[in-house]
């Protein structure tokens, strides 16, 4: 599950609470997942670019953050798109705060000044940077303020330049990227980047410890650039070179360097692509990956690991006037090489497998109402030294659950007139959990079930 973006902030706060080994079954796992920041995703439906294209969110967004083709059009063009020779200047906020239920309480709060359940929270504020700042380069960067840590941190961050041509007869779009995350060029919300689904969700409770590289386990502790061609709005390719941030770089931003497993040399990174498209639909179906060698917490008298990623995605969409349909589905595989890890002691295999399966579906009435119903598996090698420190008794990443969720969008098609780029979204989730981190009942061997860590989530979203 992956969901949040910007900010090691949150990974770095739960890494530093004094909350005793082995009770809550996570509450180390969550600084290991891909939920980082709040649980909040980096939207990228921001008033910003509403302001410089003149459009309403519905242009660009199935539901925020869900791209439609216009908005994929949009983003691969580098945020470039005006209704003006002199847009306004590109900033924007978002406000994120969320009520949570878990099943059953925890057995000590994740931070101080917070409850063992039903946590009302302001969860992060957030600045950005987004749009047009020359007629072919455009930026988007964002900055993250945490209250429940007093942290700031410089966020995620893509820099790009874009051009139009003619090859072979059709349109075609080029352009080149400076990014610190992998993925951060794709435009849909199927894949790797950080927008795949669940958009939100609860810092206050246990995530499952299985995630892969390429779901952001090393967003923000990289950076590198992408070269990408969208060619007859149909074939879609990227490729890139990663590497790692120096830990006291990454301090200096704001960005955590606890059990930092720091990316050294080249990392390449690759995206492929199709997306057919007739009346209302549009489907697209595509591959990618990424190979990195990491030194483990820092450590570099044992040598490297090696971490290769491939993934498979797909995202169907049906969009009309009134009934939007989408449905996204990704699969990732991750191999990984524990030499250096195994021979320091921090994985008991010297060779460990990780993989992840999402699927999600929506329907949109009036791009107002949104009903949402996900299913999510983890899977992969057992291995007590790398998961049995998590609180999984069985050292297995196994997890699995589903994911209902009811949105609301009341000014996707124009806000009030006082204020007609503001962006809101109420979201009323529950997550079930059939397994977690390796079983069912007491699978943390202190006796916490899967089903203990169902999780109610309210939020709402609020960007200007």
């Amino acid at each position: 599950m992956s969901v949040a973006d910007d900010a090691g902030a949150v990974g770095w706060a739960f890494r530093r609470l004094a909350v005793p080994a082995g009770i809550i079954a996570g509450a180390a796992a969550l600084a290991t997942t891909a939920i980082t920041l709040s649980g909040v995703q980096t939207t990228r439906a921001l008033p910003s670019f509403a302001r410089q294209t003149g459009q309403q969110c519905v242009a660009c967004h199935n539901g925020f953050p869900e791209l439609t083709p216009y908005g994929r059009q949009f983003k691969l063009n580098g945020y470039t798109f005006s209704n003006s020779s002199s847009p306004p200047i590109p900033l924007a906020a978002l406000i994120v705060d969320s009520y949570q239920h878990t099943q059953k309480s925890l057995s000590a709060p994740v931070a101080p000044d917070t409850s063992l359940n039903d946590n009302p929270n302001l969860d992060v504020v957030l600045l950005f940077y987004g749009g047009r700042i020359s007629d072919h380069v455009g930026a988007y960067a964002t900055g993250a303020y945490v209250p429940l840590i007093h942290r700031f941190s410089v966020g995620h961050t893509d820099i790009r330049y874009a051009n139009t041509a003619r090859v072979f007869g059709k349109d075609a779009t080029f352009g080149v990227s400076v990014n610190n995350r992998t993925g951060e060029t794709d435009p849909w919300n199927s894949a790797q980047n950080g927008y795949n689904y669940p958009y939100n969700t609860s810092i206050f409770s246990p995530s499952p410890v299985a995630v892969t590289a390429l779901q952001g386990r090393y967003d923000q502790q990289i950076i590198g650039g992408n070269g990408y061609v969208s060619w007859d709005r149909w074939l879609y390719a990227a490729a890139g070179l990663y590497t790692g941030i120096s830990p006291k770089t990454l301090d200096a931003i704001g960005e955590s360097t606890r059990g930092l497993n720091p990316v050294t040399g080249a990392a390449p990174y690759w995206r492929l692509a199709v997306e057919p498209a007739w009346g209302h639909s549009s489907w697209e179906f595509g591959t990618f990956g990424i190979a990195l060698s990491a030194f483990p917490h820092q450590v570099e008298t044992a040598g490297t690991d090696k971490i290769v990623d491939v993934g498979v995605d797909t995202e169907y969409q049906y969009l009309a006037d009134l009934n939007s349909w989408s449905v996204i589905g990704t699969y990732i595989n991750e191999h990984s090489s524990f030499d250096a890890s195994k021979a320091l002691g921090f994985s008991t295999n010297a060779k460990d497998n990780v993989h992840t399966f999402n699927i999600k579906g929506t329907y949109t009435y009036n791009q107002t109402y949104a009903v949402n119903l996900g299913y999510f598996e983890d899977g992969g090698s057992h291995d007590k030294a790398l998961y049995g420190v998590l609180g999984d008794a069985t050292g297995s990443p196994t997890s699995a659950g589903l994911i209902s969720e009811l949105d609301y969008y009341p000014f996707n098609r124009g806000g009030p007139d006082f204020w007609p780029q503001l962006g809101l979204k109420f979201g009323l989730q529950y997550v079930c959990y059939t397994r977690f981190d390796g079983g069912g009942p007491n699978y943390d061997g202190f006796g916490r079930s899967a089903s203990a860590n169902n999780t109610l989530l309210l939020y709402t979203w609020a960007a200007f």
